[in-house]
């Protein structure tokens, strides 16, 4: 079993029961989602936004615009942080102190480095869109030069990690146990729905097999 060492900076303190520093565990988060969280300081104030990722072995990436205050920021910083998080079920308690969630969590940290070679470029959004959706890449017209130069595309190799789950049901204090209240657990997933064509000529189309897999892998 490989995993990441733990240091101040990745060691999870509060809850450290529920942590685990399995870099398999913590790739199987990360390739379950879609969308990272990233911390970065813009002329003096923290932000944190949402962005889209793709993984390959330990390598994340991250594209936008040429310009984008987010990936210009991180470049400058040379290094990131990403938090991915599921949210698997609403936890019930015999009192409100108790109520929680079940959850995965993954937060990365490591440094990163603008791609340049526009090979290097194009696998890297290759990863990206293999991670949305399996197929998809070679269903779509190649990507035009100008929109390659437009593109920047941020490389993270990911040094350390941590990863926090919670799984279990309500965890009461003894004597409330035998309360007159009802406690459990509300699963929550994200599933797909029927795949709804584009306005104009994908609307006379057959949904393409890639697309339908999906659907039926993730429907429920």
């Amino acid at each position: 079993m490989k995993i990441y060492s733990k240091s101040k900076l990745n060691r999870v303190k509060r809850g450290h029961n529920r942590a685990t520093y399995d870099v398999e565990k913590i790739n199987s988060i990360l390739d379950a989602g879609f969308i990272g969280y990233l911390g970065y300081v813009y002329e003096g104030k923290s932000i944190t936004l949402p962005m889209a990722y793709g993984r390959k072995d330990n390598k994340i990436y991250l594209h936008g615009s040429q310009a984008n205050r987010m990936l210009l920021a991180l470049l400058d910083a040379k290094e990131m942080s990403m938090t991915v998080m599921h949210l698997d079920a609403l936890v019930l308690a015999r009192s409100g102190l108790h109520h929680s969630v079940n959850y995965r969590c993954a937060t990365l940290f490591g440094s990163i480095r603008k791609l340049e070679d526009p090979r290097e470029k194009e696998l890297a959004l290759f990863c990206f869109m293999e991670h949305m959706m399996k197929g998809r890449w070679d269903e779509i017209r190649s990507m035009h030069q100008e929109e390659l130069d437009r593109t920047l595309v941020i490389e993270m190799t990911i040094e350390t990690a941590s990863a926090k789950i919670r799984d279990v049901g309500a965890e009461d204090e003894p004597e409330d146990y035998n309360l007159d209240v009802w406690a459990g657990l509300v699963p929550l997933k994200q599933i797909a729905e029927y795949p709804i064509p584009d306005e104009g000529l994908p609307q006379k189309m057959e949904i393409p097999k890639h697309v339908l897999d999906y659907y039926w892998e993730n429907k429920q």
